[in-house]
């Protein structure tokens, strides 16, 4: 079901505001969902093309932009770039990617005060997809330094995955695309592309990884034959979830499980860009069929689990958004099935880039948009 936009004086305000100026809070407008009406303000606009938000205790943000800037963002919306970041390679859907703090962020002594961060890697004309983390100490980014890249580089602009989720152990997962030239790579074990890795906070490979005794496929890598992964959350009971690019159609949505195949490009529900045709298969023996396909072309981008008590109707559901189709959509789980959803937005905002639950308890959107902004949706109470 569609959700109804009410339409107030103030939407109007906000709609020219949003082209213009930064004013951190601006109403934009009021959601009536099946089971419960929200509000949309603006916290920053006049970003371009910001990926990836990640929420410091004190409640600033850090919002990365694709062109290679690390944005510490104010309550009232100011912002300054933080010095010390990399090169990165800005072709095509290359740049400064996803931005996460340790989860022990903050912590008694700062031991784990680092941020990381996934970028496109440049290598003489090619690229590869990077992780690297600076320490947080008097309001700078300080010893930045690459802790892991992929096996190897390719031609740039496609592709990279890059999202990052925290496990319960504080082991990380990283998604890195198929890098979009040879999809077969995947399918591939000894090839990072296409896949998820487990990595230590150092970048390191866990003693526990899936495929740690095989010598067939690289220690690091945590699930296969993954098209392009640009949603990722780990549930509060532990589950990691993606949201997954399909080609023409097909995106997915898929619970990962370590050591698994999820079948791209042997098994996909999409079609050819060029042809229409399909793609592979429906499902075969040994790899995993998604939970979930959504409609069309959703090109799903952010994804979070709500378990917030402002939008107590919504606890355990899941948040996905998507770009080309500029929709947020509620996917309620019963177990690893999905049994209803809901269209929350469609059209209002733009490309939907990232989808976060604060600490606080908002839910807050990235637009991928040069303007861009970072929106905050608030519950309303009676």
């Amino acid at each position: 079901m569609l959700s109804r936009t009410l339409i107030t004086p103030c939407l109007i305000i906000a709609a020219t505001l949003l082209t213009t100026q930064a004013y951190a809070n601006d109403p934009i407008a009021t959601i009536e969902s099946d089971h419960l009406t929200f509000h949309i303000e603006r916290v920053a606009g006049n970003l371009e093309h910001p990926w990836s938000v990640a929420f410091f205790p004190d409640g600033r943000y850090l919002v990365s932009e694709r062109s290679g800037n690390l944005l510490l963002v104010e309550k009232n919306g100011d912002r300054q770039v933080l010095p010390g970041l990399p090169s990165v390679s800005t072709r095509g859907q290359g740049g400064l990617l996803d931005v996460s703090l340790h989860p022990r962020f903050g912590s008694a002594g700062g031991e784990h005060d680092w941020v990381y961060f996934t970028w496109s890697k440049p290598d003489g004309n090619q690229s590869r997809t990077a992780l690297s983390r600076g320490k947080w100490q008097s309001e700078s980014l300080t010893e930045v330094e690459l802790v892991f890249e992929q096996d190897r580089a390719s031609s740039p602009g496609r592709h990279y995955g890059s999202r990052l989720a925290w496990l319960p152990d504080d082991t990380l997962l990283m998604s890195i695309g198929d890098r979009g030239r040879d999809p077969s790579r995947a399918q591939a074990r000894d090839d990072h592309a296409g896949s998820t890795l487990r990595l230590t906070a150092t970048g390191k490979v866990p003693s526990n990884n899936p495929f740690i005794d095989d010598a067939t496929t690289l220690d690091e890598i945590y699930t296969l034959g993954n098209r392009n992964i640009q949603g990722m959350v780990v549930r509060e009971n532990g589950e990691p979830w993606v949201s997954e690019h399909g080609p023409r159609t097909g995106d997915e949505l898929n619970y990962l499980q370590a050591g698994e195949n999820y079948g791209w490009p042997k098994v996909s529900r999409g079609n050819d860009y060029a042809t229409n045709e399909p793609i592979g298969v429906d499902s075969l023996p040994g790899m995993v069929d998604p939970v979930y396909v959504f409609t069309g072309r959703f090109a799903p981008s952010g994804l979070a689990e709500v378990t917030s008590s402002d939008f107590a109707a919504w606890r355990g559901d899941l948040l996905a958004g998507g770009l080309a189709s500029e929709t947020l959509i509620r996917l309620s789980l019963t177990g690893q099935e999905v049994t209803q959803t809901d269209v929350l937005l469609k059209g209002q905002l733009g490309r939907i880039r990232d989808v976060r639950q604060s600490p606080e308890g908002a839910i807050y959107l990235l637009t991928d948009e040069s303007p861009g902004a970072l929106y905050r949706l608030k519950a309303q109470t009676e």
